[in-house]
């Protein structure tokens, strides 16, 4: 594995459960245990029947493109090497929204709908980012 120099998301304990099922390759989102609807990013209290009684459910990580940008320049100088590229919110069959980077695929071939899958960056041993690649 080479060295990662970007920005790593901050594990909490709200948030540990997501991240350790992307260690695994496995998409885990909250739901409600209430009313049974997921959300992402993780919270302890439902937006929709406001109960507190939540679960980690295993998704099927397919989705579409909701909407995208593409980045001319880089906001971090991390990123310098990867501009342009697009940062796109992916809206999962379960009905969440997630913001991720689509894999081998150039923005200009990036689409408003387009079918994408969940793939797993393993970028340190404690982080793998969920990213998204066009579904075949």
């Amino acid at each position: 594995m080479t060295t990662y120099n970007k920005p790593l998301p901050r594990i909490t304990s709200l948030t540990k459960e997501f991240w350790e099922g992307c260690k695994r390759h496995e998409l885990l989102i909250q739901r409600c245990k209430d009313c049974g609807t997921y959300r992402h990013y993780p919270r302890p209290m439902c937006p929709n029947c406001g109960s507190w009684n939540a679960e980690w459910a295993k998704v099927s990580g397919r989705g579409k493109v909701y909407t995208y940008i593409v980045a001319v320049q880089p906001f971090h100088p991390a990123f310098s090497d990867d501009v342009p590229y697009a940062v796109a919110i992916v809206e999962l069959e379960e009905g969440v929204r997630m913001v991720s980077n689509i894999m081998d695929c150039g923005p200009d071939d990036i689409y408003i709908g387009m079918p994408v899958e969940v793939v797993y960056d393993v970028v340190t041993e404690e982080v793998t980012l969920p990213r998204f690649k066009k579904a075949t």
